[in-house]
């Protein structure tokens, strides 16, 4: 049975310009080798993408959206025919008024329906790739609109300045833990605000409880726990732009492994669940399924990590984030998946997308 899931959110915009999952610990996790097939759901591109530089015999992409399909192809697109800082002005990531003839560089190698797609796109080609999703939208609402009410800019370059755990300890509780701050989180990050702003509605189908406490305790941890200077997340959600922190793919570093290996890269626009019902026992190696599994029911969660786990090849690994529902294997499926939560916790812990409630690393057996 398939979900329902499509009839109740609207996927044929963009809702996620950047993949807002950690791609550093996801490689630490899945521990890519050469020879490997993966899984990936595509999302915005940047962590499908991020698995290629590990040199890995394939890497399959899937989503139910146009939309993020889209999104892959231009990434892909620009890694064959940009310079690396060319790349990071498409991207929105540096500073650039020839936004558009760099995606007139990589639009002929487009599908037709992506080239349609980003045709309909300019404003968001013009401010770059990665500020033109609904939830990076949401982002700027607050940046713009509500940040503002409860610290002065001075405040937030002292916070991205980080500094040692102490100071950093200090000068949250001193200076940012304020009352209006965390009146305006509580408000702006509310279940409702989010899922009609940020979100869908119907992502919070499965969650139980309020969300925006839950976020205002992560958010701490990002910012007294986790050096804020160092990540780029942080960066975007507060000033729009990373910095001079990079998400794992669009480090120069990691920008000739990713091109050396595209061609082992394909997508394909449908459901996880089509795409699991047509692989073959002992198929894939590894399975990079983002937070997927937080807007399914938990029968159909276990559904379709029974299929994923079984199409998987013995000692595989897949990895996923829950965000507010607890999404971990069922007992009755420890024979096909082992837990491997000690990696995950310590994982978790350094995991710069600091949102997330859990990190699920699981071995195939």
């Amino acid at each position: 049975m398939q979900p329902d899931l499509p009839r109740r959110a609207d996927f044929s915009r963009l809702r996620y310009a950047q993949c807002w999952e950690d791609a550093d610990i996801l490689l630490e996790a899945l521990d890519v080798r050469p020879g490997d097939r993966c899984l990936s759901v595509a999302s915005a591109g940047d962590n499908t993408l991020a698995l290629l530089s590990r040199g890995p015999e394939k890497v399959l992409a899937v989503d139910l959206s146009p939309a993020q399909i889209a999104s892959l192809e231009l990434r892909v697109a620009a890694y064959r025919v940009l310079a690396h800082g060319q790349l990071l002005e498409l991207m929105g990531v540096r500073p650039s008024r020839r936004r558009p003839d760099l995606y007139g560089r990589c639009r002929s190698l487009l599908s037709p329906q992506a080239r349609r797609f980003w045709d309909g796109q300019p404003a968001t080609i013009a401010h770059g790739l990665g500020t033109g999703g609904k939830f990076e939208h949401y982002l700027d609402l607050f940046r713009r609109l509500v940040l503002p009410l409860a610290h002065p800019r001075a405040r937030i370059e002292r916070l991205l300045r980080g500094g040692p755990s102490g100071q950093r300890e200090a000068f949250y509780a001193g200076e940012w833990d304020t009352w209006r701050w965390r009146l305006l989180f509580r408000v702006f990050f509310s279940r409702l605000v989010l899922g009609r702003a940020g979100r869908d509605p119907s992502f919070f189908l499965y969650v139980n409880g309020g969300v925006a406490g839950r976020l205002l305790a992560r958010s701490r941890h990002a910012l007294t726990e986790l050096d804020p200077s160092q990540n780029a997340y942080v960066h975007w959600i507060l000033t729009g732009t990373y910095g001079v922190a990079l998400p794992f793919a669009l480090r120069m570093e990691n920008f000739d492994a990713i091109r050396a290996h595209l061609d082992r890269l394909e997508w394909r626009c449908a459901s996880l669940e089509e795409v699991a019902d047509r692989l073959e026992e002992g198929e894939i190696d590894r399975y990079n399924l983002s937070d997927v599994f937080e807007y399914v029911s938990l029968e159909h969660y276990h559904r379709l990590l029974e299929r994923l786990a079984r199409a998987g090849r013995s000692g595989g690994r897949m990895a996923y984030w829950n965000l507010f529902a607890d999404r971990h294997r069922p007992d009755y499926l420890a024979d096909q998946l082992r837990p491997l939560k000690a990696l995950a916790d310590r994982l978790h812990a350094v995991d710069k997308t600091f949102f997330y409630g859990a990190f699920v690393v699981e071995e195939i057996v």
